[in-house]
């Protein structure tokens, strides 16, 4: 079978491309280069280049064929703008989960099958399974610590269908392990910190060099000061008359619901969270420890044409139908029990027990009630 990989440089993908090499496959390595401006790195390095050396080096150790192909032009009409114009108002978007449903498992699959590709493989922690009626699983990676599986939320029937993760089925450690006994060039490089596709810098500092500085007031809300939303799935409201402005932040478009780094608000006894934003006047709300009620959401809300079905045989079909799921709305945040429930133009996701830092733009992502394994479907909180 002729297989693709995307190669990132990492260690990763270099272990799938080995262990697709070992099952018999012919393999084919390409590097994405999704990013090509380098003035928003933070040293003079360029952010891909030595990413694409290394995935070089992985494909001539391999003896595989390999090229480069740039996606840099959609990749910013599809990921970048769109991120920017998600902060610009005052929203927190996941550029890592639409760089896989647009780019990784859209643009790079074509390119793939434009090489005569079979199957199209990537380096994520997560697997695939096939039910007998054909309908194709996202299911977690084995490894708990790395399951990227939140990552590919939004991907369809047909972008699984030819995809394979060979290294889903293994712990961190063992990939480790894997690429230093094959002398594979990228066995000690260390995992990347930055964003997917600018590489050497952090997004706080991304967005500082696209986004205008506009500095406006911090507004700490006592816990008293907290109203309520008439649902379970509204944000908080404040009383204002209890609030006190305690600093001043370069503007509300940087921070989200559950922030507390970049604050600098010091003489508090515990740390002070984000709890709300009013784009309009540039307030950040805040809240002094972790236990803030202005913190904390019993549920969310989804828009009818924001929520995607990975298993749209397991979808809900009719207003006020609803069904028991694990959920999470972060990156490796422990999966929370939850009611999922459709409603006439929407989604309601309840959880058993109040969550910290919901943010509108954030992706929630489901998995079946019993085992969690399985990713069902994800959407855009409202």
């Amino acid at each position: 079978m002729r297989v693709v990989v995307g190669l990132s440089g990492g260690v990763d993908s270099s272990v799938a491309a080995l262990q697709l090499q070992r099952e018999g496959h012919e393999v084919i390595g390409i590097f994405m280069r999704n990013w090509v401006d380098d003035t928003v790195t933070i040293d003079n390095a360029c952010p891909w280049v030595d990413d694409a050396n290394d995935a070089l080096l992985v494909a001539q150790h391999l003896g595989i064929p390999f090229q480069v192909i740039d996606l840099s032009d959609a990749y910013k009409a599809r990921i970048v703008d769109h991120m920017f114009a998600e902060y610009a108002a005052g929203r927190t978007p996941n550029p890592d989960v639409l760089c896989n449903r647009e780019i990784k498992f859209d643009l790079f699959r074509q390119a793939a099958h434009q090489l005569g590709a079979d199957a199209v493989a990537t380096g994520h922690y997560c697997r695939k399974a096939t039910t007998p009626d054909g309908m194709h699983r996202l299911l977690a990676g084995r490894d708990g610590n790395k399951d990227q599986s939140y990552f590919l939320c939004q991907v369809t029937q047909a972008q699984l269908s030819d995809a394979l993760f060979p290294v889903g089925e293994l712990e961190k450690p063992v990939v480790r392990r894997i690429a230093a006994e094959a002398k594979l060039p990228t066995a000690q490089k260390k995992d990347s910190q930055g964003l997917c596709f600018v590489g050497k810098v952090k997004l706080p500092e991304f967005l500082q060099q696209q986004l205008e500085v506009q500095h406006g007031p911090i507004v700490e809300v006592p816990a008293e000061g907290v109203i309520p939303g008439a649902n379970p799935w509204d944000e908080p409201s404040f009383d204002l008359g209890q609030g006190r402005e305690v600093g001043t932040h370069p503007g509300a478009h940087f921070f989200t619901i559950g922030q507390r780094r970049g604050l600098n608000v010091g003489g508090h006894v515990e740390p002070l969270f984000v709890i709300g934003k009013d784009m309009s006047t540039n307030t950040l709300y805040v809240g002094e420890s972790d236990r803030h009620p202005g913190l904390h959401r019993q549920g969310l809300a989804m828009a009818e044409d924001q929520v995607h079905w990975i298993r749209p045989d397991r979808a809900l079909e009719a207003p006020f139908d609803s069904m028991r799921v694990k959920a999470r709305f972060r990156y490796r945040q422990p999966l929370q029990e939850a009611e999922l429930r459709r409603t006439s133009d929407g989604y309601h996701l309840l959880f058993d027990a109040p969550q910290s830092g919901v943010a509108p733009g954030q992706f929630a992502a489901w998995h079946d009630a019993e085992t969690g394994e399985e990713v069902l479907g994800s959407g855009v909180i409202s």
